[in-house]
């Protein structure tokens, strides 16, 4: 490979961003749901997912090694970059009701 080979960027289709944006560098995630992120998410559109992520887990107040907050956070994951799953699509993410 030459320099300018490897100083490229990857551009993807961004499902967050909806729009041409420079890809990842590797998998984020593990197995088949790593890579259609890889395919189909741009580095800026996997930040926006951390940001918003930091917020999901402080807002449920989740413990990231338990097996059902993972679920949880899979099933946000799927809403906000790929507009599908339970959890609803975009940035629109709601934290729970607060508890009075």
């Amino acid at each position: 490979m030459s320099d300018s080979e490897t100083s490229t960027a990857r551009i993807v289709y961004c499902e967050v961003l909806k729009r041409e944006a420079p890809g990842l560098s590797r998998p984020p995630h593990p197995g088949d749901l790593g890579i259609r992120i890889y395919e189909h998410v741009s580095e800026e559109g996997w930040n926006k997912w951390l940001q918003q992520l930091t917020m999901i887990i402080n807002e449920y107040g989740l413990n990231t090694s338990d097996p059902k907050a993972y679920t949880l956070i899979e099933e946000h994951m799927l809403g906000f970059l790929f507009d599908e799953g339970g959890q609803g699509g975009g940035q629109g993410f709601a934290p729970p009701a607060q508890k009075k």
